[in-house]
């Protein structure tokens, strides 16, 4: 594996649903039903190192472009397994299976993902998360954070300078 570090002041960005838009720190959204480096029931923040690659990813599983809010975060995150990288190094042959379509697996076979296994390798290392290139956006760069994760130098604030994302469901502006 390469592991490679975002220094401070890294800018990242999703594009929330109004669902979750007033926990843009939270990985919740992604432990209900797991993501393609999560399994249910670990929060995992998905986070994309280009604007249109966050919203890009958010309408992967429709063509059309829903409700959605879209924050930037400043990070420093120390520790991250580089899926860029795949070409250099050492890596297990199993990580060549990172690109398999993990909803398919779970949803249709009713089997683990193989790249929940890989996140379970990260996570049991220690890591802080995976940079891997996007599925939905050619040349795009995605980042998989595990919240449990945030600390040694690692950090990730949502830039709302004016306070202008919600507070609760209730706090949306009218």
């Amino acid at each position: 594996m390469i592991v490679t570090d975002l220094p401070k002041g890294t800018t990242l960005y999703r594009a929330h649903t109004p669902r979750w838009a007033d926990r843009p720190m939270g990985g919740a959204g992604a432990a209900l039903k797991g993501g393609r480096f999560n399994r249910e029931g670990v929060e995992a923040l998905y986070l994309s190192l280009e604007v249109l690659t966050a919203l890009r990813e958010y309408q992967q599983t429709s063509p059309f472009l829903p409700p959605c809010t879209i924050c930037s975060y400043m990070a420093a995150l120390r520790d991250l397994v580089d899926l860029r990288q795949l070409d250099r190094g050492n890596w297990d042959e199993l990580w060549g299976d990172w690109r398999e379509d993990w909803r398919y697996w779970k949803f249709e076979q009713h089997i683990e993902p193989p790249t929940w296994v890989l996140s379970d390798l990260v996570r049991d290392v220690g890591y802080t998360g995976i940079i891997f290139p996007s599925q939905a956006h050619a040349g795009g760069t995605n980042v998989v954070v595990f919240i449990d994760r945030l600390a040694n130098g690692n950090s990730i604030e949502v830039n709302d300078p004016n306070e202008k994302l919600p507070r609760n469901q209730s706090s949306w502006p009218r």
